[in-house]
């Protein structure tokens, strides 16, 4: 059997053969603003400007869809240059995180605003949200090797990202939604991949009160959701999930708000 790179071998019960599954790309893009070079990402070589345009809203960089003139992307997808209709200082410290790919963020943590629990979700809302994750993965589907993110109301609105950084997929969802301004009744944010304290408070500033992982938070994203009334939720399946923080959201026997309204379909 003839073996290449791009031709990889499945071991199977003692038995060899050519895999047909693909590794997933993974390219370098710098993320220039204004014409001046802030970082490199390091990503799947599809929704760059949306990556780029909602890292510097998680950055605090920018606030509003008005604030951007132009999002030029190079043909070979080697720059994204963001211009905005201001100047923005690019930050001096950066940070890595506890991305896959190795991402970065300024050093500071940002203050986000608490959420106010004023209804009660549905326990079917989270388990059929995270199918339909699951079912709408369509890189990952053909790669096995991809994050994926999406942020829904519970309803028809949502969006899908997918991304080999987790991290990235989240600022992915900021960019679609900051691009694209839709009436919210409600943010969920359901991921495939491990939630740490920055997925976390990229979330929040997104305006999620509610935050679905098919693995693990980490401690501090616990912290982080405790301090901010963030509902954390991790291990969804299509049958059962657990609940990290303020179970009061969420419409189990053990709810104690039963005077609010229940969000069910």
């Amino acid at each position: 059997m003839n073996f290449t790179p791009n031709l990889p071998i499945l071991y199977n019960q003692g038995v060899c053969k050519p895999s047909e599954m693909p590794a997933p790309d993974e390219i370098n893009t710098d993320l220039t603003v204004n014409g001046e070079y802030w970082l490199t990402f390091s990503c799947s070589p599809f929704q760059i400007k949306e990556l780029a345009v909602g890292f510097l809203y998680n950055e605090h960089s920018i606030n509003f869809h008005h604030e951007i003139v132009q999002v030029w992307l190079c043909k070979d997808l080697t720059n994204v240059d963001v211009w905005l209709n201001h100047s923005v200082k690019k930050p001096e410290n950066w940070k890595r995180t506890s991305g896959c790919t190795g991402g970065v963020t300024t050093q500071s943590p940002k203050k986000e605003i608490s959420n106010t629990i004023y209804e009660l979700i549905c326990p079917k809302i989270i388990t059929q949200s995270i199918e339909i994750l699951l079912e709408e993965q369509t890189q990952y589907k053909l790669t096995r090797g991809i994050h994926c993110a999406m942020i829904t109301d519970g309803n028809d609105l949502r969006y899908i990202a997918e991304d080999i950084g987790r991290h990235n997929t989240i600022d992915k969802l900021a960019g679609w939604m900051l691009q694209i301004p839709s009436v919210w009744t409600r943010k969920m944010i359901f991921t495939t991949g491990r939630i740490s304290s920055e997925m976390l408070q990229k979330s929040a500033h997104i305006g999620a009160s509610v935050v679905v992982s098919r693995t693990s938070p980490t401690k501090a994203s616990i912290e982080t959701a405790t301090d901010l009334n963030i509902t954390l939720i991790g291990y969804a399946r299509r049958n059962q999930f657990i609940v990290y923080t303020q179970p009061e959201r969420i419409a189990m026997s053990s709810a104690k708000n039963i005077d609010l309204e229940i969000f069910c379909v």
